[in-house]
């Protein structure tokens, strides 16, 4: 229960951090907005087109009087919706990360330096970055939806698949979510992925303190929006000590002063987008 409780504490270390560095809460905003206006455009084209789709699904079905034949494409054109809907969920978190790659490894460094012990700049290319991430993103997904698949079927069971598999499901992706938040800081870290997913297991009450809770939160596209910065921010405290860096010395000039002080030092990556102090 120690490790929950820690693993809620650093989700709210995450959003006070980002409540302190306001400008970072609403750069760290607009990849989830980005994403969220396409998935909503496609959700919208889903509703619209359900009851093409359904007609198209169902050829079988042309010839059936009614009410049998709006009966089964209405079923079929909401279950499409369902579907579509879910999907949505599960991916909305994977496809946000992609698409601001470059957002969050800004922010997980400023986090980092504003901690202590940043890890050393990156010297892999962005395509490159971008490249692990949607591999490492699709391996997480496949393995959500094979488990999804599992649990989908376990709850026709009586009473156990109306109790325990729900729960299950919120467990199952919460530790999934904690895998994808924390996955910028780790890369950072020059972790690969089973690595990370062995670091998270081997501390699963944390990873079930932080991605439970996040999950609830995130059933509501809005609130994703709002708390994506934070919990990018939260998932990077997190990784700070599942895998700890040892705060270097700046180098100095031959004044005695900081060398980040001279013309071209600094500590971001060629890549990451920099907001100022």
């Amino acid at each position: 229960m120690r490790d929950f409780a820690a693993g809620i504490g650093y989700l709210l270390k995450g959003q006070r951090w980002v409540a302190r560095h306001g400008r970072w809460w609403g750069f760290g905003m607009i990849p989830a907005l980005i994403t969220l206006v396409g998935y909503a455009g496609a959700m919208t084209a889903l509703v619209l087109w359900s009851g093409d789709l359904a007609d198209w699904a169902t050829p079988f079905a042309d010839g059936w009087g009614s009410p049998w034949q709006g009966l089964l494409r209405g079923a079929v054109a909401v279950a499409a919706v369902a579907v579509g809907g879910l999907l949505s969920v599960i991916t909305f978190t994977a496809v946000t990360l992609l698409v601001g790659q470059p957002f969050y490894e800004s922010l997980c460094e400023k986090v980092d330096e504003s901690e202590g012990g940043a890890p050393a700049r990156s010297d892999v290319p962005l395509w490159r970055e971008l490249w692990i991430s949607a591999r490492d993103s699709l391996y997480v997904l496949v393995r959500v939806a094979a488990i999804g698949l599992v649990l989908f079927l376990c709850g026709f069971l009586p009473v156990v698949g109306q109790t325990a598999v729900p729960a299950i499901g919120i467990a199952v992706s919460g530790y999934f979510l904690v895998a994808e938040l924390s996955a910028v800081a780790l890369q950072r870290r020059g972790i690969p992925q089973k690595e990370r997913l062995r670091l998270l297991r081997s501390r699963l009450g944390l990873a079930l303190g932080f991605g439970v809770p996040l999950v609830l939160l995130f059933l509501v596209p809005f609130v994703t929006v709002l708390a994506m910065p934070g919990a990018v921010a939260g998932a990077t405290l997190l990784g700070r000590e599942l895998a700890p860096v040892e705060s270097e010395e700046e180098p100095q000039d031959e004044d005695g002063d900081p060398a980040g002080d001279a013309p071209g030092a600094g500590h971001r990556s060629d890549h990451a987008i920099d907001l100022g102090k």
